[in-house]
């Protein structure tokens, strides 16, 4: 791997380590207010894909071998962008932000920021990063097969939910 490979991969790693001191703090906070977790028994496969997506990635371009893989502007134009959309999913739910399904009663859906535009704007944003990063990097195999089994994992977590949320919210997602 080249050294903006390892600089990227490291920098998109410390996000997501980010990410999940931001929704565990987020659980907290909505957990001492009468949050619901949901969904529990699925949770643990994102998790495994997420890692395994971190690990293949590295192992395919060590196996690939492309000591001097070029760095596409046009992908990784894609991957900036999706970055701001993922920062713009996370400040517009704030405090209700999770990769969790944790649901607080009563508390009306926010439907501002990119949740005006589409119900799940956060799961696309994921989609796109798990074909474009692999992208990047000559991973090729991985822009396949991450993106496929993202998308069998939210056949499960969608319907899940909206159920959640229907039940909880002051309104139907």
């Amino acid at each position: 791997m080249t050294t903006w490979m390892w600089i990227l991969i490291f920098f998109i790693i410390c996000q997501r380590l980010v990410e999940l001191l931001i929704a565990k703090s987020n659980e907290k906070w909505m957990k001492d207010r009468g949050g619901i977790e949901k969904g529990e028994e699925h949770y643990k496969w994102f998790i495994y894909l997420h890692c395994l997506f971190f690990l293949s990635v590295m192992v395919e371009v060590m196996i690939n071998g492309k000591p001097n893989h070029q760095l596409n502007y046009a992908f990784f134009f894609i991957f900036i962008a999706a970055q701001l959309c993922r920062i713009w999913c996370i400040y517009t739910l704030g405090r209700f932000w999770n990769t969790k399904i944790i649901v607080l009663p009563r508390v009306a859906l926010i439907k501002k920021g990119p949740y005006k535009y589409v119900k799940h704007p956060n799961y696309i944003i994921v989609a796109v990063e798990l074909f474009i990063i692999p992208m990047l990097f000559g991973a090729y195999i991985s822009a396949f097969i991450f993106p496929v089994l993202h998308i069998l994992l939210l056949k499960i977590r969608i319907p899940s939910e909206e159920k959640a949320l229907a039940k909880a919210t002051l309104s139907k997602p």
